[in-house]
């Protein structure tokens, strides 16, 4: 669960539980369980069971997420959560 007012604040990883609270499952024909975050295109995962799944999808996630900052290129803003804008120290 993310870090409330008083606490340090966690922007990256209040980044990725929100946008894993987002994430959709389908299971296709094939038994194989499908997941998906809508709000970042290209991350997907599948896997044999949903739980396998949305441990598969956050990795993917954090990986794409990280190698996006790295190539400058931006990230959807998710729960309020800006990782584009500049960090400011309070």
């Amino acid at each position: 669960m993310p870090r409330r007012a008083n606490a340090a604040r966690f922007f990256l990883t209040d980044y990725i539980y929100y946008a894993m609270k987002a994430a959709r499952y389908t299971t296709l024909e094939d038994g194989v369980v499908a997941g998906k975050i809508p709000d970042c295109k290209g991350v997907v995962a599948f896997a044999e069971n949903e739980e396998d799944c949305r441990i598969r999808l956050q990795s993917i996630l954090e990986s794409w997420v990280l190698l996006r900052i790295r190539l400058g290129h931006l990230l959807p803003v998710i729960h309020n959560i800006n990782l584009n804008e500049e960090p400011y120290h309070a």
